[in-house]
């Protein structure tokens, strides 16, 4: 019997002993972490880890057992403790310490020479610069998921994420610029795609800009958030809210809403992991679903929330290929992949000119959300003025402060451009990657904190 029969017959013997569902995932990665700071490289870090997790759904509770190794003998130890744990026989094990995957995920390096020539140049673009700080990430995972449904599949993920910091000082005014790039590619092809000195640029460039600029006045404004602004707000401010399992434990405003109205009529919100290119893409999930379209709301109306296998089997939903773990070590969760507002059909322009007043924000910052009411705040790093449809000057210090769900209720217009940000994702103590996406959107009155607030 070959090795894939032998886990395939495993794995259903669990399941006619009682267990709803099992499955085991096979994982061999390594990654590269390189901390660039004050000229020189202040942390550089690896990691190769190979390891197999088995899981046990039965009813409400789900058995997780995870160890080192990617052979059979290891798979099916884990698998038996599982089914133990679950209250099933779990019966012994005899079979040969045959690996199950052979894969190379040995990572290339580019030339690292110009850390340092971006820091020299950098710094000779202005006298008030005060610190250069560079990352760079770059990681490469192989997976095989068995499950007790007959899948089988495996894929093959890189991504390589750079990203620069500028800090300038003015007069004892500090500002700081950021700007990053992530492909899903070694870093090798990365940077034949991506030029470092261009994302560094962008950080002086924005860092400059705000520390000349004056304090934002506060108040109550229409908001036209950039497209390159990136789709931040509505990953944090509304898409941990349309996760099952966040649906399920009652801690979101979504709850018992499919079929209702929970945006505006403009707004088309859809998660896609199957978008070449894109960091959060996979062929698969980390549970050997295909990765697909999902419209969660359409023409601002819920359609559908995003599913792993357990939240899909506890609510009767479907598959919809977001179970996601960040290793071998982690159960499955549902988490977003590439989550984006679909385009509209005003241009930016259009929108802006039709402004009377308010704010033009072309960059996001951190921010913190509850996800549980939706409320937020985010600090902006680029905004603008707006007045009688003309951009009249930049600000910084801007506060962004509302609610996700009214927000989304609130769109007043969709750009026809469309814009994605990457980033890594963190939820329940597992961190993925993923793109966040949208057009520019004209927001109605939204409290602004800044000068006076």
């Amino acid at each position: 019997m070959s090795i894939n029969a032998k886990l395939g017959t495993a794995l259903k013997s669990v399941k006619d002993e009682g267990a709803d569902f099992a499955d085991l995932y096979f994982e061999i990665s390594s990654s590269h972490s390189f901390m660039y700071e004050e000229g020189t490289f202040e942390e550089i870090s690896s990691s190769r880890m190979e390891g197999v997790g088995a899981r046990v759904v039965r009813g409400e509770a789900t058995s997780h057992v995870h160890a080192p190794g990617v052979d059979i003998f290891t798979g099916l130890s884990c698998l038996r403790k599982a089914a133990a744990n679950s209250g099933l026989s779990g019966a012994a094990v005899h079979v040969p310490s045959l690996r199950i995957m052979e894969r190379d995920t040995t990572l290339q390096s580019p030339d690292f020479s110009f850390f340092r020539e971006i820091d020299e140049r950098t710094r000779s673009g202005s006298m008030w610069v005060k610190q250069v700080s560079m990352n760079l990430d770059t990681a490469c995972k192989c997976f095989t998921v068995f499950n007790s449904e007959d899948v089988l599949v495996g894929d093959k993920r890189e991504y390589t994420i750079f990203s620069v910091e500028v800090v300038v000082e003015k007069d004892g005014v500090i500002q700081t610029g950021y700007e990053s790039e992530a492909l899903s590619v070694d870093s090798v092809e990365f940077f034949t795609r991506i030029s470092p000195m261009k994302t560094a640029e962008k950080a002086l460039s924005r860092a400059l800009l705000m520390l000349d600029a004056p304090e934002c006045p506060a108040g109550t404004m229409p908001i036209l958030l950039s497209g390159e602004a990136g789709g931040t707000m509505v990953h944090e401010a509304c898409g941990h809210g349309l996760e099952a399992d966040i649906i399920q434990k009652d801690y979101s405003v979504y709850r018992g809403k499919i079929g209702s109205q929970v945006a505006s009529p403009l707004v088309t919100l859809v998660d896609d992991g199957s978008i070449p290119g894109l960091l959060g893409s996979s062929r698969w999930d980390d549970e050997g679903t295909p990765c697909r379209r999902t419209v969660l709301i359409e023409k601002g109306i819920l359609k559908e929330y995003l599913t792993d296998r357990t939240s899909a089997m506890k609510g009767g939903l479907p598959l919809t290929g977001n179970g996601r773990r960040s290793s071998y070590r982690s159960v499955p969760q549902p988490r977003m992949t590439n989550t984006f507002i679909e385009r509209g059909t005003s241009s930016p322009e259009e929108i802006l000119k039709g402004m009377k007043n308010g704010l033009l924000v072309k960059k996001m910052g951190g921010g913190e959300v509850d996800p549980t009411s939706g409320d937020f705040v985010f600090h902006v790093t680029e905004g603008y003025l707006v007045k009688d449809g003309r951009i009249t000057q930049p600000v910084r210090g801007a506060v962004l402060t509302g609610n996700g769900p009214e927000t989304l209720m609130n769109i007043r217009a969709v750009g026809n451009d469309l814009h994605f940000l990457p980033g890594i994702c963190g939820k329940s103590g597992q961190s993925v990657p993923v793109a966040d996406g949208q057009p520019s959107l004209l927001l109605g009155n939204i409290v602004v904190g800044g000068a006076g607030a």
